[in-house]
């Protein structure tokens, strides 16, 4: 009964080394600290300026802000303003679950309040407070997904506004509630 309780010991020692051994020498632990970004490609369709992301899943923010917040800037004025990281996840989770490795192509990121005003006095379509003035916002396709079928992943994930405008061939999406139109 002595020998049976040492052998086990010894078989669970053994068996726990191994695993450890096998973890930190193999390739599931470089997958795993690569599962914890997300790459991000953008192209802005009104500036002609691209950006490469690294999106970090694990503490929701971008590697590089500054970048991302002048690239999303109201391209009309030139004004910068920080952009909701929740935001980002988003086009993470969307980008994901639509199975794409396409660039998100970007047709209006963060509006300065004078930019948001001068819209919606040209378009009723444009809301007098849009969360884009909020760095809450953005309007895209992605290349490689069509537009609508983009519009009904994101409408299923029910998370944030969902807008879908058929005849620009893109959709919004904002961090607020959640609704779509």
């Amino acid at each position: 009964m002595n020998s049976t309780n040492l052998s086990r010991r010894r078989f669970i020692t053994a068996s726990a080394g191994l695993a450890a051994g096998i973890f930190i020498a193999s390739p599931f632990k470089s997958m795993a600290s690569q599962a914890q970004y997300h790459s991000l490609s953008f192209y802005h369709t009104h500036t002609g300026e691209t950006l490469n992301l690294n999106f970090n899943l694990k503490t929701c923010k971008p590697d590089n802000s500054k970048e991302l917040y002048h690239f999303l800037r109201d391209f009309r004025t030139g004004a910068v303003h920080p952009i909701d990281t929740r935001l980002l996840d988003m086009l993470c989770r969307l980008q994901r679950q639509v199975d794409s490795s396409g660039t998100f192509e970007v047709i209006s990121g963060y509006r300065s309040p004078a930019t948001n005003t001068k819209l919606h006095k040209a378009s009723s379509g444009v809301a007098k407070k849009s969360l884009h003035m909020k760095g809450m916002a953005i309007d895209i396709r992605l290349s490689d997904v069509l537009t609508k079928k983009l519009r009904a992943t994101a409408c299923a994930m029910q998370d944030g506004g969902v807008g879908y405008y058929p005849k620009s061939d893109f959709i919004h999406l904002d961090t607020g509630r959640f609704r779509t139109w």
